[in-house]
């Protein structure tokens, strides 16, 4: 089995460690193929740089030239995830559903803890979209930019840890997940802090997409995510190709 799991911005060492942690938790005979957009912002943080992000990822995984069996789309938010399921005949997983999802195996509510307040939106509506919102008891920010995660970790770890404390403390979550791709080192000094089970988007979403294949399941096509019509699209791609 290969997956690809996707970046959903362009910082090579945040792929990387995005594609460690997926590692660390396939099963035996899966493979795991990180890739980085071939455009587009070095972190996403805004509607803008989501929106290229979205752009940026179906045309990356759409040029792939080896064969895989499911994607995972690695960035908290509005990322395109139903661009790449009406591209693809494979599975495509989500981190921030995956996340989700997973958390509510686990404990009655569940909060997500992201980097800025700029992001809680968009987290907030990717998850209404999906219909988790039910038993979210919050989506609380750190302060802490993506990028602060690598120039700034002690500082940045701090801050996250602290907003999941006060996540089970005062808004009663059972359960954390980790809001970035670039937080998945982070789950054993939250857990130790708060004392509930967190949920890191990228490790749950490569099990959920190996259950998937090995269930023999994938996207619907008989409607929502239907393969795109066949029709002139005008100067495209512009940024990749010949």
């Amino acid at each position: 089995m290969r997956i690809l799991v996707c970046n959903v911005n362009t910082t090579e060492t945040m792929t990387e460690a995005i594609g460690a942690q997926a590692r660390s938790v396939a099963a035996p005979g899966t493979e795991i193929v990180e890739l980085t957009p071939a455009f587009g912002a070095e972190s996403v943080e805004g509607n803008y740089e989501s929106y290229l992000a979205a752009i940026a990822v179906m045309e990356t995984v759409r040029a792939h030239p080896e064969p895989f069996d499911a994607v995972v789309q690695a960035g908290y938010g509005e990322h395109g995830r139903e661009g790449l399921q009406e591209l693809l005949d494979v599975p495509v997983v989500d981190i921030t559903e995956a996340a989700a999802s997973t958390a509510q195996y686990l404990g009655h509510r569940y909060s997500v803890v992201t980097t800025l307040d700029r992001a809680v939106p968009l987290i907030e509506d990717r998850l209404k979209l999906a219909g988790l919102t039910d038993r979210c008891a919050s989506v609380r920010a750190s302060g802490m930019a993506v990028l602060d995660l690598e120039r700034d970790p002690d500082a940045a770890i701090e801050a996250i840890v602290e907003q999941a404390a006060r996540a089970v403390e005062e808004d009663r979550a059972e359960v954390i997940c980790l809001g970035c791709g670039g937080m998945a080192e982070l789950t054993e000094r939250v857990k130790e802090r708060t004392g509930v089970p967190v949920v890191d988007g990228v490790t749950a979403a490569v099990t959920v997409a190996e259950s998937l294949v090995r269930l023999g399941l994938t996207t619907s096509k008989v409607r929502t995510y239907a393969a795109p019509r066949a029709k002139k699209i005008r100067n495209w791609p512009p940024f990749i190709g010949g």
